[in-house]
């Protein structure tokens, strides 16, 4: 296990580059499996979670060569099928959350999945049952293995039909229109999640030789195609990542300046953090954040406390509550954060109150934070890292604090944040990692 050692009180300045987006790689590196032709993929971030998705994916036969540092090329030419039911890749895809998108494209081309109960953030309930039912209602049956704790689902054919998704699953979505891009006849999603992973998801796939309609909205038609060929793709910038740099500049009173974001990619995103009372300014694709001694929260139109809660896109991602919360606990104001996704992502606000911040946790999904206006900064604390994302809101607050913290734990940063301890003592940080 690794650990940060954090001299906080540090304030940064300069520019940092945006990594290409996790959760778009997550979905468009498993679409090569639906093609037996060259694809190559650039902006691939190197994080802990997808390089073990490109591992496992080259175990079970993908060919994969690494063209430069975040550009790869992969051909599906030769899969073992076999592969997937050894244990090595029971033990592989067991930590990777990300292995269940390799069902829907597995299942269209070669009729046949299998995926153990994946693993991942351990942020509450974060059920399946959209993925199989979406298969369920192409035409494929399922079975569950208990003991193994692993799915098994077979088809002869899948066939394109009318579905309405129980939840606007991003996840589900997109597997869902792997398998469906290959189906019989035509597949309409209603009710479909509309992230620009999935838009992304979508004009590879068209790209591909596919035929998606509605892209964007949360009404796709999808017609089946026979066969697909390779394509060039090119993820977008992070944006949960812009996010977490924008909390980090605010927190650390920091001047910080990002290029090529792909602004109009970002929804609600600048909005929500400008009602936080952060700057931003945007010039063109760049955003800079200046540094700021005093921010303010906003309040409603009728005075009553400022609301940030999660919601299916357009709406606030709830990969941002974390730091939205962080931020707030040296603003000026209060603010009520509401996660609705998931019931143990607001657990690590213990480590923050610890550290001095002032928040009272309503329940699972609610915290109040009241801002002190940076008249008492946090202090400095060991700790560990419950996820990817509480794992930078915390050291988002570590970096703002007087002394010096320990995270421990801090793989889980690593999932999801290229060499961030590197980058961002390039631009004046103090953070050591321990082995």
């Amino acid at each position: 296990m690794s650990s940060f050692r954090i001299i906080g009180g540090r304030r940064l300045k300069g520019e940092l580059q945006v990594q290409g987006a996790k959760n778009e790689a997550l979905q468009v590196i498993c679409a090569v499996l639906l093609t037996s032709e060259k694809v190559v993929i650039n902006n691939i971030p190197n994080i802990r979670d997808v390089n073990n998705l490109i591992a496992l994916l080259e175990f079970i036969g993908c060919k994969i060569e690494r063209l430069s540092e975040n550009s790869y090329s992969f051909q599906a030419d030769d899969i073992d099928l076999d592969k997937i039911y050894s244990d090595k890749y029971r033990k592989m895809t067991a930590s990777l959350r990300g292995s269940i998108m390799t069902v829907g494209p597995m299942l269209a081309r070669f009729h046949s999945a299998y995926v153990p109960t994946p693993g991942g953030d351990k942020i509450g309930r974060r059920r399946l049952d959209t993925h199989f039912s979406g298969f369920l209602n192409l035409g494929a049956k399922l079975e569950y293995d208990e003991e193994k704790r692993a799915y098994t689902i077979r088809c002869d054919n899948l066939r394109g039909t009318y579905m309405l998704l129980d939840e606007a699953s991003v996840t589900g979505t997109a597997n869902i229109i792997l398998a469906s891009v290959l189906a019989e006849g035509i597949t309409t999603i209603f009710n479909a999640a509309c992230e620009p992973y999935i838009l992304q998801l979508c004009n590879m796939l068209n790209n591909m030789g596919a035929h998606i309609e509605g892209v964007g909205s949360n009404l796709l038609t999808i017609y089946g195609n026979e066969k697909l060929h390779g394509c060039t793709h090119t993820l977008l910038p992070d944006m949960i990542e812009i996010g977490s740099f924008i909390g980090m500049a605010a927190m650390t009173q920091s001047e910080i300046l990002m290029r090529n974001v792909h602004y109009k990619e970002l929804g609600i995103i600048p909005q929500v953090f400008s009602r936080l009372g952060i700057k931003i300014i945007q010039a063109n694709d760049d955003i800079l954040i200046p540094g700021q001694d005093i921010y303010e929260i906003e309040k409603f139109m009728d005075g009553s406390i400022m609301t940030i809660s999660d919601a299916p896109w357009p709406g606030f991602t709830p990969d941002l509550i974390s730091i939205a919360l962080v931020i707030a606990t040296q603003a000026k104001g209060s603010v009520l954060i509401h996660q609705k996704m998931f019931e143990s992502r607001l657990f690590f606000v213990d480590k923050l109150i610890d550290m001095g911040a002032q928040i009272i946790l309503c329940d699972p999904h609610r915290a109040t934070v009241i801002g002190n206006e940076r008249k008492y900064k946090l202090k400095g604390l060991n700790m560990s890292s419950p996820d990817i994302r509480a794992g930078v809101a915390l050291l988002i607050a570590a970096m703002s604090a007087d002394g010096i913290s320990v995270i421990d734990n801090i793989e889980q940063i690593d999932r999801g944040y290229e060499r961030i301890d590197e980058r961002l003592n390039a631009i004046g940080a103090d953070i050591e990692r321990i082995n």
